[in-house]
């Protein structure tokens, strides 16, 4: 698989990031940012550096190619929302690349997956072969619990990094035509899961980059 091309983050996408978290803040009428940050001044300065850290990270993380919408555009309509679901307005200096995560998939961007960065996947995708035993390949991403070594899926409902489960990995299932599936392998990473895929079954599809598969499925992107 190519390697990602890294995309560097211009002045509208920063611009299009702080009006939205600006603005959103501000909405929130029955708190006093401005003396909670003592001065216009420092809300302004922690209002930019949550847009910069997230232009930065997106130019890493996302794949811009794979949106629809004007990215600017998308980030001055949604993007203070989105982070205000996640972190408090009064906390604003706590915002972290952890932040960034969760802000990125309420967002429904389309992240890299890689070894670095695991996120909740769960994809099936048809198999080409009309003949084979299994007729579509199924990956899912699980984490253990470290109390009870019970498996759950990682998925987006819960809490991104929960310090009471391990660390989350791939799994990839083999579905027949009576929709039963059986387990194939356990892999670190996503791209390992497809390239395993694609040697069962030359011609499978799976999407290069994704978050909420899910959704993609449902709406017959897939």
């Amino acid at each position: 698989m190519a390697e990602p091309v890294i995309e560097s983050p211009d002045s509208a996408m920063v611009f299009g990031l702080a009006l939205s978290l600006w603005n959103e803040c501000n909405k929130q009428q029955s708190l006093n940012l401005i003396e909670h940050y003592d001065g216009v001044g420092r809300f302004m300065r922690e209002v930019m550096r949550v847009a910069n850290q997230f232009a930065d990270w997106s130019s890493l993380h996302i794949a811009f190619h794979e949106l629809d919408e004007v990215w600017p555009c998308l980030l001055e309509d949604k993007f203070g929302k989105a982070c205000l679901s996640v972190i408090q307005p009064t906390a604003l200096d706590e915002f972290s690349h952890k932040d960034c995560l969760r802000v990125a998939m309420r967002l429904r961007l389309p992240i890299k997956p890689n070894d670095k960065l695991l996120i909740p996947i769960d994809v099936r995708v048809s198999n080409p072969i009309s003949t084979a035993a299994f007729r579509e390949f199924h990956i899912q991403a699980f984490r253990k619990s470290i109390q009870n070594g019970d498996l759950v899926p990682f998925s987006s409902d819960g809490e991104m990094y929960d310090d009471a489960f391990g660390h989350p990995y791939y799994s990839l299932y083999g579905v027949d035509k009576f929709g039963f599936s059986e387990h194939i392998a356990d892999r670190k990473t996503y791209q390992e899961l497809v390239y395993l895929a694609e040697r069962f079954a030359p011609g499978v599809v799976f999407p290069q980059w994704a978050t909420f598969f899910q959704d993609l499925h449902e709406a017959g992107r897939l």
